[in-house]
């Protein structure tokens, strides 16, 4: 007897550990094959044949395809956004937020194999019986080993599983998009950062032409030849570019301390490679409007939240059906501890167990159509989440487009400022003219200059914003190494 309750012990748990690792066949395998619920279908969505503000014929290639350091040319700022992928707290914390979700897939999976466990107890007790009788003390000591398993007939676990892998998927899907955003943010801050550094250089320029001026006009009203209506105006003029040249030093400042915030460093100077003027704007085709779909991050992050809010619905439904479940127990029981595992009694049992719901007052049905409300808020979301990728991507190239003409447009004002000023300074040195007239023509191109300068910035980061939109800028790491 004690032979055979070992072997019916054992062999249970052979079934138990062996059988999530290989499907069953005949019967068995169609239920264990069988997972109440939908199945995940991608629902329908309605894309643009093209891309609204495309520049140039259309072409399947995209510049979005292309690894960052294509992109972008300035080897100053590759090395900032190698810093800011190694540095940066936010991905840091994205990455863990993946260590956590592959472990809950782990989690919810373990439920497909056998839970061994095991228990041990120690008991005293003392029965009396009558007065003509003493009474007894009794010691008991046991230790056992036990092993449950639900069959997981409805596919409930298995949903529950591919739940939590989407949850996975998802949420690596998000660690892709805080790439893509932390790239494009080290870039528009670069780029604004060499704005300043141009506007800066206006400045700087400025002041030492009206302190010059200034120099002028009070050398020529010490002289009697001039008044102090030229003298105040060259003094204010000075005034105002060494404030303007205060403001941009503590803006520059602020600037470099956001982009090293960005790196995860503590903030100070940050390196710069070529300046503004020297920027060159790359070759930009936005490609298919199919491949935006397979390429953005928050899309694809949406749609495993699809698939994510499909599972749960079979997870609701399998809620509804019965949970099968075998059980076996196995050890040894004695008076003194030293004979549980020596000259113990034997304790076994085997057990198949079947439970279910009859009524829990409307908390299944209820916990299904809220599931079913999740799924359709998910594909809600799903094709929100596209149009605004469209709109992202139409609104970069429409600003590519007008800040091409844009600056086009500057440029020719500026040339044509600074032919003003080489003009009036020849028409002021040869007496047809007094200074006045050439200092209206400086406080003419200097602003001119800066304008050209923000556009010139405007353009660098429209292809940055163009770049996110279309979702490039991530690579793996191992792809990233064989291509360079």
């Amino acid at each position: 007897m004690m032979r055979s309750a070992r072997a019916a012990v054992a062999a249970v748990v052979l079934f138990v550990g062996c059988a999530p690792t290989a499907e069953p066949r005949g019967l068995l395998g169609r239920l264990w094959r069988l997972e109440v619920g939908p199945q995940y279908r991608r629902p329908p969505v309605e894309t643009p044949d093209d891309f609204r503000g495309r520049i140039g014929p259309a072409d399947a290639a995209s510049f979005a395809d292309l690894p960052w350091w294509q992109v972008f040319g300035d080897p100053t700022l590759q090395d900032l956004v190698r810093g800011a992928l190694a540095g940066n707290y936010d991905l840091q914390s994205a990455v863990a937020r993946i260590e956590e979700a592959r472990a809950q897939v782990g989690v919810a999976a373990s439920d497909l194999y056998p839970h061994v466990g095991y228990q041990g107890s120690a008991e005293r007790q003392k029965i009396f019986f009558t007065p003509t009788f003493p009474s007894t003390t009794f010691n008991t000591f046991q230790g056992v080993l036990n092993v449950a398993w639900e069959i997981d007939v409805w596919g409930r676990i298995r949903r529950a599983t591919e739940a939590a892998r989407a949850q996975f998927l998802a949420t690596e899907e998000a660690r892709r998009g805080v790439v893509v955003t932390l790239m494009s943010d080290v870039g528009t801050n670069y780029f604004t950062l060499l704005e300043l550094d141009r506007e800066l250089a206006i400045a700087l320029d400025s002041a030492e032409t009206y302190r010059r001026t200034l120099d002028v006009f009070t050398r020529r009203y010490v002289g009697g030849t001039d008044t102090k209506i030229s003298t105040s105006r060259a003094e204010a003029n000075l005034q105002s570019s060494i404030a303007t040249v205060a403001i941009l030093e503590r803006q520059i400042t602020q600037q470099e301390d956001a982009l090293s915030v960005l790196l995860g460093a503590n903030p100070g100077p940050v390196d710069r490679g070529m300046p503004l003027v020297h920027q060159a704007t790359p070759v930009t085709p936005p490609g298919l409007t199919t491949d935006l779909l397979r390429r953005r991050p928050d899309i694809r992050q949406a749609e495993q939240s699809m698939i994510n809010a499909n599972a749960e619905i079979g997870v609701a439904v399998a809620n509804f059906f019965p949970t099968i479940g075998l059980s076996a127990l196995y050890g040894n029981a004695g008076s003194k501890i030293g004979n549980v595992f020596k000259n113990g009694a034997s304790v076994w049992n085997i057990a198949a167990n079947v439970s279910g719901p009859l009524f829990q007052g409307g908390r299944l049905i209820e916990s299904y159509r809220a599931q079913q409300a999740f799924w359709d808020e998910t594909i809600a979301r799903y094709r929100a989440t596209i149009v605004e990728a469209f709109r992202e991507v139409a609104d970069a190239l429409a600003a590519e487009a007008g800040l091409a003409k844009q600056r086009r447009a500057q440029e020719a004002q500026v040339v044509a400022l600074q032919e003003a000023v080489r003009l009036s300074l020849l028409r002021y040195e040869t007496g047809l003219s007094n200074y006045i007239e050439v200092l209206d023509a400086l406080q003419l191109l200097y602003p001119a200059e800066n304008a050209l300068a923000q556009t010139q910035r405007d353009q660098l980061i429209a292809v940055v914003n163009l770049y996110k939109a279309l979702g490039g800028g991530w690579a793996p790491p191992a792809k990233e190494v064989a291509a360079r």
